[in-house]
């Protein structure tokens, strides 16, 4: 099947699924794996966040207006040369440059609209009616590898949720044209087992046979969990520009998708919510450091559900300028801790925690926000405590 007569008719779920991904600057092809993939863009060598968001733009422009691989190879060109952006794989030649363009339309148009598919796939609604899955081989290929033409020989048919789709679902390499059908039940002459041995690991690959490095898993499946794993470990070890950088595209997510607000509402609605809402990273991680002499590069600002809670029995009108806290307080919260006027350490907490202090005045209020820092060594956190707002200046 030609890849560009297959995404020349793109569709909502597949450019929902890349306009939702953050750009991530990278050294080498393998620094983002599997799942993470689902979250961020990323094209190997390009180390400026500026270069990686115009770079995605040219992909988006691609998938959204079904444009040749041509079409993209001309964005390519005239983005390279306004960075000025040397070193790449592929550079020196005119066969190198088409093949590295080619990586990169073919790769992020082929896992975009896999995941759009699988969304459609896991629709409640066809669920009910078509719960199986059939693997469909792409047999318009010149040298097809011959695992994947097995499994679609055998016509496999499995149900959605079977472990073999966890890291089976297609694309399932590179330039992998596989894809999956749902059907109302298994028919007459399918597979409706995997193939004994289906899970065995490749010593060279790291992946189950038949699969490419970094290609066993599912596009689409794992968005939210690996964005936060993901952007918190890489924070740690990039360069402090490139961790504001990706910081700040993080954060604009958080904030058009999550608002802090929405769940503040909800929280004091339902009282059996107990889990926290995701505020961002912060941006400012060294001026922190500098003024409270914690380094807190790569802690997840988080917003507990007790938050809103105690706020609202503990800080209303108190005759001295403090008002009650209103939901859209919360969503001044995060600004409150990067932009803050006056940072300080505060005094530990009942858990024997050190706490942070942030204070900003807001048009004619101040906020007052007191975080605890919450370290670890996968889930360091920044958890808001307490939250104040005083009027009159």
């Amino acid at each position: 099947m030609a890849v560009d007569g297959l995404f020349r008719a793109p569709f909502q779920e597949q450019l929902s699924f890349f306009r939702r991904k953050i750009g991530v600057p990278t050294e080498r092809w393998d620094d983002i794996r599997q799942s993470a993939h689902d979250r961020f863009f990323m094209v190997a060598g390009a180390m400026k966040a500026d270069l990686v968001a115009d770079l995605k733009g040219a992909v988006e422009k691609a998938i959204e207006k079904g444009e040749s691989i041509e079409d993209f190879r001309q964005r390519f060109d005239a983005i390279v040369e306004r960075h000025g952006w040397h070193g790449w794989t592929g550079e020196d030649t005119a066969a190198g440059r088409d093949w590295r363009t080619r990586i990169i339309y073919r790769t992020n148009l082929q896992t975009s609209w896999a995941a759009g598919r699988y969304r459609q796939l896991k629709d409640p609604d066809l669920l009910a009616v078509r719960p199986y899955w059939r693997y469909i081989h792409n047999d318009s290929v010149i040298h097809p590898r011959p695992m994947h033409k097995h499994w679609g020989d055998i016509r496999l048919t499995l149900r959605h949720d079977d472990p073999f789709w966890e890291t089976h679902y297609p694309p399932n390499g590179w330039n992998c044209g596989c894809r999956v059908k749902a059907v109302r039940s298994p028919e007459d002459g399918d597979s409706t087992r995997p193939p004994d041995g289906w899970d065995a690991i490749d010593a060279k690959t790291g992946a189950p046979k038949g699969i490419d490095k970094g290609w066993d898993y599912a596009p689409g499946a794992k968005a939210e969990e690996s964005l936060r794993r993901f952007v918190q470990e890489k924070l740690i070890s990039y360069p402090p520009a490139i961790s504001r950088a990706l910081s700040a595209d993080v954060n604009r997510y958080v904030a058009a998708q999550h608002p802090a607000s929405e769940f503040a509402a909800m929280v004091l609605e339902d009282h059996a919510i107990d889990y926290p809402a995701w505020l961002g990273f912060p941006e400012n991680f060294e001026r922190i450091e500098a003024e409270t002499g914690h380094d807190v590069r790569g802690f997840m600002g988080l917003l507990p559900a007790d938050a809103p809670r105690h706020a609202a029995r503990a800080h209303a009108h108190d005759g001295h300028g403090q008002r009650p806290i209103v939901p859209d307080d919360y969503d001044r919260v995060w600004q409150v801790l990067t932009e803050a006027d006056e940072l300080e350490p505060g005094h530990r907490g009942d858990r024997g925690l050190d706490r942070i202090v942030a204070s900003k005045q807001i048009g004619a209020e101040t906020y007052r926000a007191v975080f605890e820092v919450r370290p670890g060594k996968r889930n360091r956190s920044l958890a808001l405590i307490s939250l104040v707002v005083k009027t009159g200046g």
